[in-house]
């Protein structure tokens, strides 16, 4: 019985960690997506993946035939959407600006772009997984996909430089 459980807590553990070894990099970078840290810097994206992982180990016997890789990815969405609404309330407010390539939007609004567009997520899934309508799900992707494609303002110069500039 001892080696039946040994054997059995060993192929567990070799599956997993092939698991991991396959889907960890893609699952980082959806979580420093997620966090809009630096790829070099990203304490809480790896965080984010610890937990999503740990979870996913936890539930590893009762898979049954579910994808892992969903199970990991869903975990890491509604972590972070759950530690965005804890730090920032409503998901976005009073934040400061991340650094990160999708720095500029909201936390709502990465967590549905990281979902729709690295994901591959359908619209109905994201929004049972988010717990949002449909539609608003679409009108947040439109929104964020917008707000990057939009040309950064230009920077202001100081009215000296204008002045120089002006004259020949």
């Amino acid at each position: 019985m001892r080696e039946r459980h040994a054997s059995r807590n060993a192929r567990r553990a070799r599956e997993f960690e092939a698991f991991v070894a396959g889907a960890a990099g893609r699952l980082l970078h959806a979580a420093t997506l997620l966090t809009a840290e630096a790829p070099d810097a990203n304490p809480r994206a790896r965080r984010l993946l610890a937990l999503s992982l740990a979870h996913t180990y936890a539930s590893w016997d009762r898979l049954h035939g579910e994808d892992p890789y969903d199970r990991a990815r869903q975990y890491l969405a509604t972590r972070f959407a759950r530690e965005a609404w804890h730090r920032y309330g409503a998901l976005g407010r009073a934040r400061r600006q991340p650094v990160g390539p999708l720095g500029p939007l909201a936390p709502q609004e990465r967590l549905v772009l990281v979902l729709r567009l690295y994901e591959g997520v359908a619209e109905e899934q994201t929004a049972a997984l988010l717990g949002l309508p449909v539609e608003r799900v679409r009108t947040v992707c439109d929104r964020a996909t917008a707000a990057l494609l939009r040309p950064p303002p230009a920077p202001a110069r100081p009215a000296a430089s204008q002045a120089k500039a002006a004259t020949p």
